[in-house]
């Protein structure tokens, strides 16, 4: 797994973790040590709380089908301090599925809910090809967005828990799922997590242990690198016949800004990126405008996505942003603003060929956990409400019947939009690994066709792209913490507040070559990982890990480490992200 040229990929240091082994539960605790719900969804996301609404709405109507689900027909398991406070988009959105969950609400309800800011009536795309240049060209069709939202993901996620909480949902916010419960080759609950133990895993004075949760169905609404997805794709081998997931990371602010931007802005780069394929690197940003209709006050989304793809080790997400924000064209768009909000997230970019066999026994994926994001048109928030309502009256079915599997779900998101829009683009995005120049012409040929043309792009697995230290950081800026920022100070307004003795749960091995430790240091954009000044220059060296900074956003996993579920509770606090 080694490469030419010293450089050296990060799948030949894997974590030390069995996921296996370590998060799926052999059986069910006895009796009366247990939870009982209908239905547990892990995970109080986008997609989670649509299949929860959209359940409850279902069996509002069936109150026989409700009582049998029991005392707690369904249960939302969420490790963030509320529903949304991990969750982070762009976001613009298609309105359609959203409309279909909550059909009496209008989109200026949505805006007076405080989730939406407004639908899109401009947009435009740019190229940079300098640090000064912004040349507009045409829009290309994956990034016309006229008529769709703009929203937080953040700030929805808490409306839809709302809702589920007045249709009958229990929520049991900061508490993770650690455990998959499978007995007899079937899933048949979760198991929470342990609260109040120390750095080394010894309970404290507040301890509390976890719970098993048996369900009649289980819905792993995760979002992106969720463990307990990871296991089931093992346990299951839902990823046979699949092609690897890949991935993306996404860098957000929000600003305050003095003068409203009056459309949706793109760019395509290829500044501050390299054009050189050595370097591997692929991305763009966004520009959205956000008017608080509660308050009247004017707002920007800000960010900047890369694929996990890249070879250069000094590739930073959060430094691109940061850089990309002293051209020009933004300059005039936030001079004179405040920033408000920072966060990042990775998200699952393989597409239709990527996504796993999306039932098992007992379970379902919905969402990011299922990799339904379309990344040629930067969707995904639609794909996430259509597929946890389809979960839900899969399993609604199902149950009516007194049956057992949810194999039905497969074919309803094959024959849904998720299935039909992700078909479009399944070979699009991968001829990009062959460089931006020819890599483009190549994608755009299979987005003008719609996907007519035959075959199957594959794609190859982030952590086997060898690893060199180049020179993609000497175009950074120096923060200077009132425009540019960095990455401490913008931990610090994400809300995270893991406490300093809370155990680690990010999995590496601490001891690599210089490559590998600059691509965890640089990539993270929260600080976690740091080489100690007086580590060699060549060769391998120890890493420090500062888990306390994480604020989940999976990049890691990507390029060669692990998270593992952190505490409930512990992470960002996201507010309009």
């Amino acid at each position: 797994m080694s490469a030419h040229n010293g450089s050296v990929a990060p799948a030949a240091f894997p974590p030390p973790v069995d996921s296996q082994k370590e998060f799926i539960k052999r059986g069910l605790d006895p009796e009366d040590e247990l939870i009982e719900v209908g239905v547990a969804i892990v995970g109080g996301g986008t997609a989670g709380l649509a299949c929860a609404n959209r359940l409850l709405q279902l069996l509002a109507d069936d109150p026989e089908t409700m009582e049998r689900l029991g005392e707690v027909p369904v249960a939302v398991i969420e490790k963030a301090k509320t529903c949304g406070g991990h969750n982070l988009s762009g976001a613009v959105m298609r309105p359609g599925p959203l409309e279909e969950l909550f059909p009496d609400l209008t989109r200026e309800d949505w805006r007076k809910q405080g989730f939406a800011f407004g639908e899109v009536t401009k947009e435009a795309v740019y190229l940079t090809p300098t640090a000064k240049i912004a040349v507009r060209i045409p829009t290309p069709p994956p990034f016309k967005n006229h008529g769709n939202e703009v929203v937080s993901v953040a700030a929805m996620a808490r409306y839809q828990q709302e809702q589920a909480e007045e249709g009958g949902a229990y929520i049991l916010t900061e508490t993770a799922a650690t455990q998959l419960v499978v007995e007899d080759g079937r899933v048949v609950g979760v198991r929470s997590g342990d609260k109040g133990r120390g750095k080394d895993g010894e309970p404290l004075s507040n301890f509390e242990p976890g719970t098993d949760i048996r369900a009649h169905a289980t819905v792993l609404a995760e979002g992106c690198w969720g463990h307990l997805t990871g296991a089931a794709i093992k346990e299951f081998e839902l990823a046979e016949g699949r092609e690897p997931q890949v991935w993306e990371l996404g860098v957000k602010e929000v600003w305050k800004v003095p003068k409203p931007l009056d459309r949706l802005i793109h760019t395509m780069g290829p500044w501050p990126l390299k054009v050189s394929h050595k370097y591997g690197q692929i991305g763009g940003t966004w520009i959205y405008p956000m008017r608080n209709d509660k308050t009247g006050e004017h707002m920007v989304s800000i960010g900047f996505v890369v694929e996990l793809e890249y070879a250069d080790a000094t590739t930073s997400a959060h430094d691109l942003l940061q850089t990309f924000k002293t051209h020009p064209l933004v300059r005039k768009i936030l001079d004179g603003g405040e920033r408000v909000a920072w966060g990042a997230k990775a998200l699952p970019g393989g597409g239709y060929w990527s996504m796993p066999k999306l039932s098992m026994p007992g379970a379902l994926l919905v969402g990011d956990s299922g990799g339904m994001v379309d990344t040629m048109a930067l969707k995904g928030v639609h794909h996430c409400i259509r597929s946890g309502m389809l979960a839900a009256e899969s399993i609604y079915a199902a149950l009516k019947r007194g049956e057992t599997s949810f194999e039905s779900y497969e074919q309803l998101i094959e024959d849904s939009s998720v299935g039909r829009e992700l078909w479009e683009v399944r070979n699009a995005r991968q001829p990009l690994q062959r460089g931006l120049l020819l890599g483009g012409a190549l994608s755009g040929v299979q987005q003008l066709t719609k996907g007519r043309l035959p075959g199957r792009a594959a794609w190859h697995r982030n952590d086997l792209k060898p690893m060199f230290i180049g020179s993609t950081k000497d175009v950074y800026v120096k923060p200077d913490g009132k425009y540019t920022f960095d990455k401490l100070s913008s931990v610090f307004i994400s809300g995270n507040a893991t406490r300093d003795d809370a155990p680690n749960h990010i999995r590496i091995q601490q001891h690599v070559p210089r490559e590998i430790a600059e691509t965890w240091r640089w990539m993270c954009p929260a600080g976690v990982y740091e080489i100690p000044e007086d580590a060699p220059e060549h060769g391998e060296v120890d890493v420090i890990v500062n888990y306390t900074n994480c604020v989940q956003c999976g990049a890691i996993t990507a390029k060669g480490g692990r998270l593992t579920t952190p505490e409930g509770g512990d992470g960002p606090l996201y507010q309009v992200t």
